[in-house]
């Protein structure tokens, strides 16, 4: 499953040259050039990042990150503030707002990359070898092994693909039609119920290891992955 950036630009020549460079490095690209098309696209599809440009038609990038951090469905996503601005009040400024990283323009292609690469470890938790790491539950990406410490546990494909993506994007809630975007495909249809009769599967399975309290249900929203009571 290909991580998904939103870059929030409206400088046309701008957005082709991230979304080269993000699309040559491996992402899938979404574009907003403003307020509307930024939250139209959060609703749609939440992105692993955002990318935010600082100068931008109608509101400001930095009242753009303080708005996202105050819904639920994106307070938890981490956001790379881009701007020209180079004195360090500014770049204060934008990390007090709630953005994670602050990259100034002109910038380095390849530096841009390590740092989304370094942030989104950060924020899902995972090691440079693909393990996903939540308290005593790992996940490998790679060899598609899932443990309670040493305790192997059995998964079908489906409550894996699930796992994988609450544990990648912790504390965040997600609806039942987003579920089904991210881990079943929009090419895909089945119904909206599907979802939870896997999440019940996945709680079965993580019940010995009292661990399916991790996947919440938010009432009349979805489901959240989350440590938290």
């Amino acid at each position: 499953m290909q991580t998904h950036l939103l870059v929030v630009e409206d400088e046309t020549a701008v957005q082709e040259m991230l979304s080269f460079t993000l699309n040559r490095a491996g992402f899938d690209v979404a574009l907003a050039d403003s307020a509307q098309s930024l939250f139209a696209s959060v609703a749609h599809r939440v992105p692993d990042l955002i990318l935010m440009d600082w100068m931008l038609p109608d509101v400001s990038g930095i009242e753009l990150v303080r708005r996202l951090k105050k819904e639920p469905l994106s307070a938890e996503i981490p956001i790379i503030m881009l701007t020209a601005r180079v004195q360090e009040d500014d770049k204060v400024h934008g990390l007090n707002a709630g953005a994670d990283d602050y990259v100034t323009k002109p910038f380095s292609p390849k530096e841009l990359v390590a740092r989304i690469h370094a942030l989104l470890r950060r924020s899902t938790g995972q090691s440079d070898d693909g393990v996903l790491q939540v308290g005593r539950l790992s996940l490998d990406r790679r060899s598609h092994r899932v443990l309670v410490e040493d305790k192997p546990v059995s998964l079908g494909p489906i409550e894996f693909k699930l796992l994988r993506f609450f544990m990648s994007h912790r504390e965040r809630v997600y609806s039942r039609s987003q579920l089904l975007d991210q881990v079943w495909g929009q090419s895909t249809y089945v119904e909206e119920r599907t979802v939870d009769v896997h999440v019940l599967r996945l709680r079965k399975v993580l019940s010995p290891f009292d661990l399916d309290g991790l996947i919440q249900t938010v009432r009349g929203a979805g489901y959240r992955f989350s440590k938290q009571t």
